[in-house]
């Protein structure tokens, strides 16, 4: 059980970054209802969509504690969001029920109350990424280069899986905790054809058991031993010649969506799995990464190239090729950022995302 103090409701607009959204107002969804009461399932994401025609602005009209803002489960199934048109804001308002399922009473401020922090409503599906947190990895040439490298498994088997033990060089020493990955396709940017890095497939992780040393022997043309490790999990076996990274440990932060604090464009270079095109709650890949000035949290929104269309009036003149504007078809949101790639929920989509697709400010 948590428990949840709220001695005050103000605004978060502070909470967002300065002179982001302030030139354009919140505007309400049409057929915004007056109050929706919250289910298993909703996200904050997902409620502000009933109400906002830019869901990902909530921050700005949540009337919740600035404190616990940063954690903003503060809502649970039950719980009534209710719409001030003045505002607009959104605030809690009446709760459904009860133990026993009393009725109806209304919730006040200041007061304390418990809830299961398993139930809370998050702000986006954590469901949906949360494998991606760990997984997939991006690697650069010179991580390749350098990651660990199984040279045997356990018995000399092809494969291995979990409780198995594999051997593997360059672990480096105090580091006990692996990602196992198999190097797989480049990320190419789908007009350049430049490479952005690796995206190795995911396979497992492994804790180191013994570290490796040099010759056991004081010979020196002795071979030296390979640190053991024990696998943990896995996805798919695990075998020689696949490679090893330092795991790092899964978050689940809180997000507060946020449109960039300066102009972005870039392309989708790649769908989750192989697959040609995909839609909502499903993972993409981008072309901008740190040295763009991604972050976690931004929200860009998805852009069709309509292609160019060719006519010539009948006898007069040559055919006229015109460009067609892209048409804005959704949005996703940043979750994990490399380099130069990185990772987006969609969101919102009218239609299938596709490789080469526009990304852009919302």
């Amino acid at each position: 059980m948590i428990r949840i103090i709220s001695a005050l409701f103000i605004g978060v607009a502070a909470l967002v970054p300065a002179g982001v959204g302030a030139a354009d107002p919140v505007r309400l969804a049409d057929n915004a209802p007056d109050s929706h009461v919250v289910v298993p399932g909703d996200t904050l994401w997902g409620i502000s969509g009933r109400f906002l025609r830019e869901p990902w602005r909530w921050p700005e009209v949540w009337r919740l504690n600035r404190e616990q803002i940063r954690n903003p489960h503060l809502i649970y199934p039950g719980q009534v969001v209710v719409l001030d048109r003045n505002g607009p804001t959104l605030r809690l308002g009446r709760r459904v029920g009860g133990p026993g399922d009393k009725p109806l009473y209304e919730k006040r401020f200041p007061q304390v109350y418990a809830e299961k922090g398993d139930e809370a409503i998050q702000s986006i599906p954590l469901r949906a990424i949360k494998p991606f947190l760990t997984e997939p990895l991006v690697v650069s040439a010179a991580d390749d280069s350098a990651a660990g490298i199984v040279v045997a498994t356990q018995e000399g088997r092809v494969f291995t899986s979990p409780g198995d033990s594999i051997f593997a060089t360059r672990v480096t020493p105090g580091v006990n905790f692996w990602n196992v990955y198999r190097k797989a396709k480049p990320l190419v940017e789908p007009v350049t054809k430049e490479v952005l890095g690796y995206e190795a497939t995911y396979l497992g992780q492994a804790r180191v058991t013994a570290e490796g040393s040099g010759p056991v022997l004081e010979d020196a043309k002795a071979a030296p031993v390979p640190a053991t490790l024990l696998v943990t999990s896995f996805k798919q076996e695990i075998g020689k010649g696949d490679r090893l990274l330092p795991a790092q440990p899964a978050e689940l932060p809180s997000y507060v969506p946020r449109p960039p604090e300066q102009e972005m464009s870039g392309r989708i270079v790649s769908i989750y799995n192989g697959v040609d095109e995909t839609g909502r709650h499903n993972v993409v890949s981008i072309s901008l990464g740190k040295q763009d000035g991604m972050e976690v949290g931004y929200v860009l929104a998805l852009h069709r190239n309509r292609g160019q269309a060719v006519y010539r009036e009948e006898n007069i003149g040559p055919a006229q090729r015109f460009s067609l504007p892209d048409q804005r078809y959704g949005l996703v949101f940043v979750f994990r950022v490399f380099d130069r790639v990185s990772y987006a929920l969609v969101m919102e989509s009218d239609g299938p995302a596709t490789v080469a697709d526009r990304v852009r400010n919302p």
